[in-house]
């Protein structure tokens, strides 16, 4: 019997992905680039319903992001466990490269960095039987040594072991044992339309490894799918000896084809051929609905509205770059957000006081309450959707004259511009309510006094946000944010809740 699923069973901007299995236990990480906390951590008992536990880089010594850009910071992890110790093991490639930290419990507390010198990205740990562990990165193809996971030196010296099959941007290599032989996973192609995963093997983790003769094991290049860029892979066993892969791919959108919420988190069960390599999918081809070997356990909905009563932010919140912490505050207000609008703006390579969660659907509705008490025309607080600092949409409060207004922007690279704008009454003055709602093509912004009472003020295309006009290699960020654009706001923002719901498919 097979359950049913739906993919992608992360939605919106979590790439990379990486699992570990402890007992019927599954534990998986993703990319998480310039935000912070860093490198979400996630528990499943069925690889498709997942819950946050927390991140694995929560402190500014281990995920230092100053100066930042975006895409920049950390990305690829792998996560994996051996003798009651976690281990995560990421790069950050603005600031000291490769590392690795650990904890015994998922939820951490998770160690200081253990810096290891091997050049390249994407690195993976692989516990061998005998003791050894196995330090892989992607530079030139497989690069890798023997190490002590505790100090991050070397038992040997890193060599590449394979170059992969000749396709571009050989990375996010994974070493496996399985009946006698040594595994080798490798992303090809690039992390774009041309994504493949592909596979060689060996007797020995140093090689000479032989490649599977179906490589591509996955892929959805000039394949006519609403899943592309399928890759960047890492294997599970299952506890009943079922085997499952994770995997990055995205969404496209519209013709020519752009995604803007991100490359998300997909799953597939695989099997194993005569020929001792997997089978992924339907042939190395993967859908929307999918059938898996584990038994269904569905999660529990996590709210839609944050009253923001509870004495820390939720895990679902990130914040841009390493933030001052004194700019936030939940206790001086109690059941309210606050937020000091610091000299950083939008569009400064900064950590401004931004309070942000990721886009997970299509059709979605993101809105809060907010009272803000503007003094000057540079002093603005609302809600922003952003791709990176170069593009982004925001509905803002701020001073106009003699009066508080509501302004709609829209920043598209060099082209920025006001485009909608309305005088608030006096009621709305001192509390309203913003609003952006979105479907597949367009994000609609409004506001009113009152949730149901809001009025549409301007829109903007979701395309203009998508990575194939940005650049990069996030996703959209909803997000609540304070600025004094070039000095600090002499009054604080006040957010008296946030909601984000999914909204009928449009």
């Amino acid at each position: 019997m097979t359950d049913t699923y739906r993919n992608p069973v992360l939605p919106g901007f979590h790439p990379d992905p990486s699992v570990c299995r402890v007992g019927s236990d599954y534990y998986l990480v993703t990319s998480s680039f310039e935000y912070f906390p860093g490198v979400p951590i996630f528990h499943s008992r069925d690889l498709v319903h997942w819950r946050k536990l927390g991140h694995c880089l929560d402190r500014p010594n281990q995920l230092p992001l100053a100066g930042t850009n975006a895409s920049g910071g950390v990305w690829a992890p792998t996560l994996r466990h051996h003798r009651g110790v976690f281990y995560m093991t990421t790069t950050n490639v603005t600031a000291g490269g490769n590392f690795i930290v650990s904890a015994t419990a998922p939820e951490g507390p998770w160690s200081d960095p253990v810096f290891v010198a091997q050049p390249g990205i994407d690195p993976s740990l692989f516990f061998d039987e005998d003791g050894s562990v196995f330090y892989t990165t992607a530079h030139g193809g497989a690069f890798q040594s023997r190490i002590d996971v505790t100090s991050g030196k070397f038992h040997t010296e890193p060599k590449l072991v394979w170059r992969g099959t000749g396709g571009q941007h050989p990375e996010g290599p994974h070493l496996y044992f399985r009946d006698g032989w040594y595994y080798l996973l490798l992303s090809e192609g690039g992390t774009e339309y041309g994504h493949m995963i592909t596979m060689a093997r060996a007797k020995s983790p140093w090689g000479p490894f032989e490649p599977c003769a179906r490589n591509p094991l996955l892929t959805h290049r000039s394949h006519q799918s609403p899943i592309q860029a399928v890759g960047h892979a890492d294997l599970i066993e299952s506890a009943g000896g079922a085997w499952l892969a994770v995997f990055l791919g995205v969404r496209p959108n519209g013709y020519p084809p752009c995604y803007h919420l991100g490359r998300e988190t997909f799953l597939s069960p695989l099997t194993w051929a005569e020929d001792g390599f997997p089978v992924i999918g339907d042939n190395g081809r993967v859908s929307l609905d999918m059938q898996t070997p584990l038994a269904l356990q569905p999660a529990t909905a996590e709210p839609a509205r944050d009253d923001f009563t509870a004495p820390k932010l939720g895990l679902e919140w990130n914040y841009l770059r390493t933030p001052d912490l004194s700019s936030y505050s939940l206790d001086e207000r109690p059941g309210f957000l606050r937020l000091r609008g610091s000299a950083a703006g939008l569009d400064d390579v900064a950590s401004p006081s931004w309070v942000g969660r990721r886009q997970c659907h299509f059709a979605a509705r993101a809105a809060a309450c907010v009272e803000f008490r503007p003094e000057s025309a540079r002093d603005e607080a609302g809600l922003v959707v952003r791709m990176n600092e170069g593009h982004h949409y925001e509905i803002f409060v701020t001073r106009r004259g003699d009066g508080a207004h509501v302004v709609l922007r829209r920043r598209i690279g060099s082209l920025q511009a006001e485009v909608a704008s309305r005088a608030l009454s006096a009621n709305e003055s001192s509390r309203l309510v913003l609003a952006v709602d979105a479907d597949r093509n367009e994000y609609v912004f409004s506001c009113g006094p009152s949730i149901d009472e809001l009025a549409p003020l301007g829109s903007g295309e979701t395309r203009y946000l998508s990575t194939e006009v940005a650049g990069g290699f996030t996703g959209v960020y909803l997000a609540m944010y304070a600025t004094g654009n070039g000095a600090p706001s002499a009054h604080p923002a006040d957010f008296d809740w946030f909601e984000y719901r999914e909204s009928a498919a449009s």
